[in-house]
């Protein structure tokens, strides 16, 4: 199998006939294998008859006994995938799978691994949308320093070992990149079409902005201190506890030259500096212990090799 498109799909019954039929022309010259993994994500419409009704021999349905979300949708359609390239586009005709072919050009042609799509005519609204998303966007480039201009964008290609590995799980599939880019993976990015929702109804909201933010603090933590915990919170403890440390002492010194230090907020805060401080440091060495007996009881290794070349013959690993 060349290639392989996952579409997660929840009550897009409307969608089903024109994205299979979209999907069909768009690859008509494509020389080559390819599939389509539909993940039903729980849907209480006739998304999953459309799609018997409607699909041909390069379809593969995967149907969830309920709603479990967009992430483990997509994960479960990467493990049933068997192309050489996986590529992943929404269910609701926004993204056009006729974008794949050229993306799949710039990936062999200048050999990446992953190809993210960029909405440069975005067809959605600027308030509840694309002013949302422009910032999330920002705050995740600034953090992570993974520079993609659009995170949002479920239009993306990559080689089977890069999706195979990326870890999905929770709602991390807005952070596809950052997860390829912890691989090793190299990324790059190009235009593509983006069109307006016709049918059903859009899953995105406000609501998800505190997700999204939860979730980034989880992603700065996986690139920074993943294998390191305890250089995040010993340094934070370290250096609580030295303050907590320091406004005690300089309290004793009071009470020394016979000042009433007792009840004073300054206390209060001292004590609870030094309290939090040990506790930090505590869940750093915990923290650590649990970074070793994840790797150690699978016998899982802190790295990925790619390759190990030997004089002139090469292995693949």
């Amino acid at each position: 199998m060349d290639l392989s498109l996952v579409i997660t799909v929840y009550n897009e019954e409307d969608n089903i006939e024109p994205l299979l039929e979209q999907i069909s022309t768009s690859l008509s010259d494509f020389q080559g294998d390819y599939e389509v993994v539909l993940v039903d994500d729980g849907s209480t419409d006739a998304t999953v008859r459309k799609v018997k009704e409607f699909g041909d021999e390069h379809t593969k349905l995967v149907i969830f006994n309920k709603n479990y979300g967009q992430t483990t949708a997509m994960a479960a359609g990467i493990d049933y995938a068997e192309g050489k390239y996986i590529a992943t586009l929404d269910g609701d005709l926004q993204n056009d799978p006729s974008d794949v072919p050229g993306m799949i050009q710039k990936l062999e042609k200048e050999d990446w691994d992953v190809v993210a799509g960029v909405r440069a005519n975005r067809k959605d609204g600027m308030l509840l949308r694309k002013i949302p998303s422009g910032i999330a966007n920002a705050m995740i480039r600034k953090l992570t320093g993974v520079h993609l201009h659009d995170y949002g964008c479920t239009l993306k290609l990559f080689k089977k070992d890069i999706a195979k590995n990326l870890g999905l799980y929770g709602e991390l599939h807005r952070f596809i990149p950052v997860l390829a880019q912890l691989q090793g993976a190299r990324l790059t990015e190009m235009n593509v079409k983006h069109h307006p929702r016709i049918h059903g109804q859009s899953k995105y909201g406000l609501g998800r902005t505190f997700k999204v933010l939860s979730d980034l603090m989880l992603m700065v933590f996986f690139q920074k201190y993943l294998q390191r915990p305890m250089h995040l919170f010993g340094t934070a403890g370290i250096i609580t506890f030295l303050i907590g440390l320091a406004i005690n002492f300089y309290l004793l010194v009071l009470k020394i030259f016979g000042e009433d230090i007792w009840g004073r907020p300054l206390l209060i805060l001292g004590i609870t500096l030094v309290l939090g401080g040990v506790q930090l440091i505590t869940i750093g060495l915990i923290a650590e212990l649990i970074v070793r007996t994840y790797f150690e009881s699978q016998s899982k290794k802190t790295y990925r090799v790619k390759e190990v070349i030997v004089g002139e013959a090469k292995e693949l690993v």
